[in-house]
């Protein structure tokens, strides 16, 4: 553990044109708020030829000057990213500076988009990895070697750490703040900057569902289309696939081909969309939105939240709610 009086800890960010803003202010914001708690960050911001970037919302960031700033040895090395991720693992020069300073660095850590950078230096090869909840497929696909992990807010393999979308950085920052100087000063920081010390649920939440796989065989196409006109119907397997002229055996088993699921797994992710919107848009009781999706009770949707997004509906409810929603709660009361 860091304390105040050692040599400052160097905290290196990486930043070059088109990068996400967030991601490099994000983390640079808690190292520097931790300043004013005890802690020594040095924080300083690189770009290959020492020039101020342009990010992708169009706000140009000042840096510190090139990598040649930089001690031999860096404590925290900060990797951000940006889309598309192709733009940034193409170019050589960023790649190269990457790679070099990773080998100098003590501790690695990336921010949405930045895992593909940190992957392209090799750092990720055989390691668990976090990256925005939209782009974790094109990670596992790009760089089979890493372990993508597609609903933890941040990942922590060793020394190299791994975040998801933007703000994740802002989680990950303080998970490493903690480890330097004790939850005492991670937690006044993330009350300064009124984030949560620890993020409930993971990225899951935010995800929009993925869309299932396009059924090519008639029958399965037909045992979709049956359940998503009714998702509140008790249908079983069976009574379903009499309906299509299967057996249940033989769908169960054409489900799992096609749609990577079984019919009763569909079924149950389509109430969670229907229970989602409901949610998000209306002021129905959880028990009233369980009835409408076809769940049957309060404690089976619970339960279906939980499991799949890792929070429950009042709570999943409270933080995606349209503003709309929340202006008639509010004058309602």
């Amino acid at each position: 553990m860091n304390r105040s009086t050692s040599a400052p800890h160097v905290v290196a960010v990486v930043a070059f044109d088109e990068v996400q803003l967030l991601d490099v202010t994000g983390p640079a914001e808690v190292f520097t708020t931790a300043n004013t708690y005890g802690a020594r960050y040095d924080v300083r911001i690189v770009s290959i030829d020492g020039a101020d970037v342009r990010t992708s919302s169009g706000v140009r960031v000042g840096v510190d000057g090139p990598p040649e700033i930089l001690p031999a040895r860096i404590d925290t090395l900060v990797v951000p990213g940006r889309t598309p991720w192709q733009r940034a693992v193409s170019d050589e020069k960023l790649v190269g500076l990457a790679t070099e300073l990773v080998g100098r660095s003590r501790r690695v850590a990336s921010v949405c988009a930045g895992a593909f950078l940190l992957a392209e230096t090799g750092a990720l090869d055989g390691r668990r990895a976090a990256t925005h909840w939209e782009l974790t497929r094109e990670l596992a696909a790009a760089y089979p070697t890493v372990q993508v992990q597609a609903d933890p807010v941040f990942v922590r393999d060793g020394a190299v750490n791994t975040s998801a979308g933007v703000t994740a950085g802002i989680d990950l920052s303080l998970a490493l703040v903690e480890d330097d100087h004790g939850p005492d000063i991670a937690r006044s920081v993330a009350r300064h900057l009124v984030v949560f010390m620890a993020r409930p649920g993971g990225q899951s939440q935010f995800s929009v569902r993925l869309a299932p796989k396009e059924a090519k065989h008639p029958a399965v196409r037909e045992a979709m289309n049956v359940l998503a006109a009714d998702p509140r119907s008790s249908c079983g397997v069976d009574s379903l696939a009499r309906r299509v002229g299967l057996s249940g055996r033989h769908l169960t088993r054409l489900f799992r081909g096609e749609v990577g699921v079984t019919p009763g797994q569909y079924l149950e992710s389509l109430r969670l969309e229907a229970a989602q919107a409901l949610l998000e848009a209306g002021n129905d009781t959880v028990d009233t939105v369980a009835d409408q999706a076809g769940f049957g009770s309060a404690e089976t949707m619970r339960r279906a939240f939980q499991q799949t997004l890792g929070v429950a509906p009042t709570t999943y409810r409270a933080r995606f709610r349209t503003t709309a929603a929340q202006d008639r709660f509010h004058h309602a009361r």
